[in-house]
């Protein structure tokens, strides 16, 4: 299942209204939104869970606050959680305030986090 073009909508048009320059990237079935060239949040068909997730990266220094929030869950994509990143289910991002508060979080820490290593071609 390819992931949720609308909810790529709501992600484009928040960050478009806070000014945010933004590149996109289609991975493993799912999107990855990138601000200044390092991974910002992305949306993934979680097959466990039946739905899209919101995947967001919201650094380690929140990481554990996050977590105790309803709708959220660790990031696991290999059965050990990545920490710093995290999933938010359906519920967890429904309104466009929640949306936003997400998109915040990811944003604040962006500044902080390390860049990928570019591949080499």
């Amino acid at each position: 299942m390819a992931f949720d073009a609308f909810l790529a909508d709501r992600i484009r048009q928040q960050l478009k209204e806070k000014h945010i320059f933004f590149e996109e990237l289609n991975m493993m079935g799912g999107l990855c939104f990138k601000v200044d060239n390092k991974m910002l949040c992305g949306i993934h068909f979680d097959k466990k869970f039946g739905d899209n997730l919101l995947m967001a990266r919201v650094g380690e220094a929140v990481y554990e606050e996050a977590l105790e929030k309803p709708n959220c869950l660790p990031m696991d994509f290999t059965g050990r959680p990545m920490k710093g990143y995290i999933f938010v289910t359906p519920d967890g991002f429904d309104a466009d305030a929640d949306l936003s508060y997400w998109l915040d979080l990811c944003l604040a820490f962006n500044p902080l986090a390390k860049a990928s290593k570019p591949r080499k071609k």
